[in-house]
């Protein structure tokens, strides 16, 4: 019987073919934790902190596409809200998805997800698509932030608060992952042909 599903149209899906339900939720599981550590590299702020979150959440959506990347963020959601301590400053708790970073929170699977798709159409192997889709996924993370972040003050003050100050940030970790994925092709490519 043949366990096996989907093609290996990502990096991760390449490299490891075939992805069998075993590897992806051995995969699921290690990259929750990988954004779980991420979320604990963070730089005070208010009302929101800057963290290596994101960083996390747009790569592992480019590493492991669409679904499984989605997949990956709803099951690092509901450990953090669990009480595993996967949030910023090792936190977590239901009430996480009422404060004022909920907004992000709730936007990380659709981010991966999306991120994801691009790169399961080639958008990951070369350096400015992936940036691109990269972008497009951090847009929607701010976007949904900002909105959640105007319940609880003036749009504007909202917008400078949980947008403006991250796009700098959002900026070096999109061209820091952007760089590492054709290469991480490259590598997977001679590792083949050899």
């Amino acid at each position: 019987m043949d366990t096996t599903y989907g093609k290996p149209e990502t990096l991760i899906g390449t490299a490891l073919a075939p992805l069998d339900w075993t590897r992806s939720v051995g995969l699921v599981l290690g990259f929750s934790l990988l954004i779980a550590a991420a979320a604990q590299v963070r730089i005070p702020t208010w009302p929101v902190p800057i963290t290596g979150q994101t960083f996390a959440v747009l790569l592992t959506g480019a590493l492991l596409g669409s679904r499984l990347g989605a997949a990956t963020l709803i099951v690092y959601l509901l450990e953090g809200a669990s009480g595993l301590p996967f949030f910023q400053g090792f936190n977590g708790g239901i009430h996480y998805f009422s404060g004022q970073t909920a907004g992000y929170l709730i936007a990380f699977p659709a981010a991966a997800y999306i991120t994801g798709a691009f790169a399961e159409h080639g958008w990951d192997k070369r350096f400015w698509t992936a940036a691109a889709a990269m972008a497009i996924g951090s847009i929607v993370i701010l976007l949904s932030g900002w909105a959640w972040l105007s319940q609880f003050m003036v749009p504007s003050v909202a917008f400078h608060a949980g947008v403006t100050k991250f796009i700098l940030g959002d900026i070096v970790k999109i061209l820091l992952a952007a760089a590492a994925l054709p290469l991480g092709w490259k590598i997977v490519k001679k590792k083949s042909s050899e």
